[in-house]
């Protein structure tokens, strides 16, 4: 797997860090995620299936002793499941007070985008609600990218399962 450089966030790295973005597909689309919520990127572990989740939770894993639930950010957004590979990864995030792992198909590298370049969200509904997840458009070169909101991944009423999930550290 290629290595990605994820700067570690401490007071002083914190200004250095603010326009930077991991970039990772799914599907045909690249999407964003702030730097600052990453805390690693992992070749995909084995899952222990929980049951009575909802389908988008595959499960959880063991990170280095701590148990973490992991959510295929494909099955979140309504994109159709696909077979894991050797180039699918997890990023895992610090979401609040919690961890979480988020599937996607590869990870691509980490982009500096700057403020101005990120214009607001769609104000338009669509069937699935995939517009809630997302914090902004971000203009690169002649291509646009998908900044996600990485609190908005997790609904409130999901949140209260996962940490339930995520109990046995």
């Amino acid at each position: 797997m290629r290595e990605i450089d994820l700067m570690v966030e401490d007071d002083e790295d914190s200004e250095l860090q603010s326009d930077k973005f991991l970039m990772f597909k799914l599907g045909s689309e690249e999407y964003g995620i702030d730097i600052k919520r990453i805390t690693a990127i992992e070749e995909l572990p084995q899952i222990t299936t929980i049951p009575d989740m909802p389908n988008f939770v595959k499960g959880v894993i063991n990170l280095r002793g701590k148990v973490i639930p992991a959510i295929d950010l494909r099955l979140r957004f309504g994109i159709d499941e696909k077979e894991y590979d050797d180039r699918t990864c997890i990023v895992i995030v610090s979401v609040k007070e919690s961890t979480i792992g988020l599937i996607v198909d590869i990870v691509s590298e980490v982009h500096e985008i700057a403020k101005d370049d990120i214009g607001p969200p769609p104000v338009f509904k669509n069937a699935s609600g995939n517009e809630q997840y997302i914090s902004g458009l971000a203009k690169k070169g002649e291509e646009v990218k998908i900044i996600l909101d990485v609190e908005k991944i997790i609904s409130n009423e999901h949140k209260a399962i996962l940490e339930q999930s995520s109990k046995g550290e």
